[in-house]
Formats: C-alpha cells, sequence, structure tokens
C-alpha cells in the first residue's frame, strides 16, 4: 500500500501526489495536529502555527508560499532536521538517491500546482524559517548549552510564543490560507 487516506476522504497517493488530491482543510488539519520537534517541546506547538507565524514575517507576495512551506509534511510528516540530512548525506556518500527527499518533492510539487506556486522557495521564506526555529529553540525546547549553527547569528525578538491549542491553530492556518487564496488568485486573473 502506497497511499494514505486523509481527513476529507481522499486517497493520497504518496508516490504519485496529484494537484487534485491536495486539499486546503487536510493540509490545515494536518499541520495543526503535527507538533515541531517531533513533540519534545514544553508544550504542544504545531507546524501550522510554526508556518503560520513565519508568513507573517515575509513580504505580501511571499505570504502564500511561507504559509504552505511545510504542507508536504500534511501528507509524509515531520522529520526531525538532523535526520534529514544525514539521510541526505548517507545517500550521496553511497551514490544512491534519497528516497524520503524524492518522494518529499513529488509531494512538494503536487503542492505547487495545485496552489499554482514555484517549487523554488524563496530567500524570504528560507530566512522566515530559520528566525522562526531561533525563537522557537529560546521559547519552546529545554535550556542545552549545545548549540545549532543553523541559527547563530539570529538576533531574538522581545515577544515570546505563546502556542495555540491544535483546533485554534487549525482554524487560523485554515482562514488564512483560503483568504491568501482568494487574494493572489485574484491578483493573478487580473495582472
Amino acid at each position: 500500500m502506497t497511499w494514505i487516506l486523509t481527513n476529507r476522504g481522499i486517497r493520497f497517493e504518496l508516490l504519485a501526489p496529484t494537484a487534485d488530491m491536495v486539499h486546503p482543510a487536510d493540509i490545515a488539519f494536518s499541520l495543526a495536529r503535527l507538533c515541531r520537534f517531533n513533540g519534545h517541546t514544553s508544550k504542544h506547538y504545531s507546524v501550522a502555527e510554526h508556518c503560520f507565524r513565519a508568513h507573517e514575517l515575509v513580504e505580501p507576495e511571499h505570504q502564500l508560499v511561507t504559509l504552505l512551506h511545510d504542507a508536504t509534511e500534511a501528507y509524509i510528516g515531520d522529520m526531525v532536521r538532523p535526520l534529514k540530512l544525514a539521510m541526505r548525506e548517507y545517500a550521496a556518500s553511497r551514490g544512491v538517491l534519497d528516497v524520503y527527499a524524492q518522494i518529499e518533492h513529488r509531494v512538494w510539487l503536487a503542492i505547487c500546482e495545485r496552489f499554482d506556486l514555484e517549487p523554488e522557495l524563496p530567500d524570504q521564506v528560507k530566512q522566515a524559517d530559520m528566525y522562526m526555529l531561533a525563537v522557537e529553540r529560546r521559547d519552546l525546547m529545554p535550556t542545552h548549552p549545545d548549540t545549532w549553527d543553523c541559527i547563530q547569528g539570529i538576533e531574538l525578538p522581545a515577544w515570546h510564543i505563546k502556542p495555540w491549542s491544535a483546533e485554534e491553530a487549525r482554524d487560523r492556518y485554515f482562514q488564512r490560507l483560503m483568504s491568501l487564496l482568494t487574494t493572489t488568485h485574484r491578483a493573478r486573473a487580473q495582472a
């Protein structure tokens, strides 16, 4: 079996995803229930909330792609960054394909087709993602002396994260996604 059943009852083919299989409500529902850092946070903090907070940091033309930058996780789950990087290095050192990365990329392409996005993430999205990672480490992770090289030098804000419930994250994420889709697609149609 190489498919999952989504919350809306859609058969999502993991190895051959299509834009028709991608639904905004499924993404919002799933990402709101997925906890960042494999759940090793002081409180439940969802991928949906992470994406929502990141999308507030970018220019309006990048908000939709930022809100959706982790949408693949609604279909294939979240994998912690160190494991993802280790798998990539392992595959490269043996001259084989990183199967997870290939599946994730196919899912991302289906999402991009569904929402009319360019597959390459703009630098602003990557910067907002790293900024939120730094804030999340400070606010949600236990204190530890080891540093995370990828977030060194990021100046942290005065505000702190107060995590939303899964239901609040789902609702905020879904409402904002639908609002951006209306605005973005209307703007593109008028161009």
